[in-house]
Order: C-alpha cells, then structure tokens, then sequence
C-alpha cells in the first residue's frame, strides 16, 4: 500500500464494537422509499450537505423528493445533485473514471463546469469561520501524483479480501485519506463521505447504503471536525498514528 495506511489496524481490532457485524445484517430499507425513492438516500445527502453549511431539513426533502411538493430551487438543488451523486455510486462501480463522474453530479451547483471531475491547480486551505487556516491540503503539483497511488491503493483494496473489521478501517480511511489530499476545488468532504460508503457497498453489499454514517457525523460535526484536525496544520507533516479516533466513527454509525 502506497497512501492508505494500515498501521492502526491493530488498535482498530480491539477497540472495534462487538456484535456490530450482526447488526449490519439486520439493516433494512425504509418502507418510504420506492423504486424512484430511496430514503437512505436522501438522509445520505441532506445530513453530508449540511456538514457543509446547506441549511435543508430532512422532513422537508422527503417532502420534495417523494411526494413532489415544490420549494424554491436554491434551497434542493445542490441537495439533488448529492442525491445524484449516491444514485450513480449505488449503480457502477468504483473506480477512478466513475469517482470524477460522481463529482460531476454532485457538483452541479458548486462548482464551474471547467472545474467538475477535474484536480485542482491551486492551493487550497481549510480556514475556520474566524478566517484562520486549519490544514493546509497537498500542494497543486503533488495532488495528481497522491491521488494516483490513492487509486492505485483502492484497487488492490477492492481485490483483497477482507473481514467485516477491516472493511470498515479501510473505508474509514479511503475517506479520511482523500479529504487530506482535497484533491478537487469544492465538494472535498461530500465525495470523501460517498466513497466511504461506496467502499463499504462494494465489500458488503447494498446494505451498506443504509449506514446512516453522514447523520452520525452530522449529529457530533464537532467531533468529526476535531478527529480530522488531529493529524497535523500540513499535508506532508500528517501523522496517520492519531487517526483512530476519527477512524472510531464510522463503526458508532450502526449504533444510531
């Protein structure tokens, strides 16, 4: 492995839940949801945009969603461009073509046309809302490289077999190690958010996309904040040894 580092996966074994693998296999679809509906779905998309700041109430886009009731287009459209996103990500598989091609949907709104699916060429800083800068992402001319032993990475992933505990370590960090790179001008977190779960489908099948893992990292935002900040201001001072609590989260998403 080039990128994706598997040194916590030990400490990862014994502090993962127990009894989280049968409770995996009770997941369900929601009765709601119809052959042009899915309610994970649209709870998927509306919790992973308002991790961004998207003001959208889950009530309110089911409403929208299923039942077609109208509200003015601001305040759904980037929402059904996610909800776009995980649609595509539910029907093909993952890989780097289709991982751009998820970020052309979900990027509707966002971001130029110019800019959909395509790595970034300048700097780019996470900043706090006082304006202070909180990490500093791979620099423009390191981003096509990373994001190529990234991918290199997830294809050896998808080819190895893996148990329940460590699918869920390696999907964790595929999405923590991609919001590192940032390897796109916009839309960082919600594609690092889908391929977390795009990773988990691929391994463990459609249940996977009934993990409620954008609303746990919704409801502790904060935490989520916090765990990735533990890793260091610079992209190439990044310690991945202090990544476990933010690797933790993922597994409490059955818990919700």
């Amino acid at each position: 492995m080039k990128i994706i580092s598997n040194i916590l996966l030990d400490d990862y074994h014994n502090i993962f839940p127990h009894g989280l693998e049968a409770k995996f296999g009770t997941l369900h679809d929601a009765e709601i949801s119809t052959d042009s509906f899915s309610f994970y779905t649209s709870v998927a998309s509306v919790f992973s945009s308002k991790i961004e700041g998207e003001e959208i109430e889950l009530d309110s886009y089911i409403k929208h969603k299923r039942f077609g009731i109208e509200f003015l287009p601001d305040y759904t459209k980037k929402i059904d461009d996610l909800y776009n996103a995980y649609s595509f990500a539910k029907n093909n598989s993952l890989n780097s073509a289709n991982i751009a091609q998820a970020h052309i949907l979900l990027g509707k709104h966002i971001l130029e046309k110019s800019h959909q699916g395509k790595h970034r060429i300048h700097s780019m800083f996470v900043t706090t809302d006082e304006g202070r800068i909180e990490y500093v992402a791979a620099l423009p001319h390191q981003v096509d490289d990373e994001m190529k032993a990234f991918y290199e990475d997830l294809e050896t992933l998808l080819h190895t077999e893996l148990n329940f505990q460590e699918v869920f370590y390696y999907a964790s960090m595929i999405h923590l190690v991609f919001v590192k790179i940032h390897p796109w001008n916009d839309g960082n977190g919600r594609s690092g958010r889908l391929l977390e779960k795009w990773f988990l489908s691929e391994k463990l099948g459609e249940k996977a996309w009934f993990v409620q893992s954008e609303k746990n990292y919704y409801q502790n935002h904060q935490l989520y904040y916090t765990n990735l900040r533990r890793l260091g201001l610079e992209y190439d001072s990044l310690d991945y040894s202090k990544a476990l609590p933010f690797l933790e989260m993922l597994p409490k998403s059955l818990l919700i």
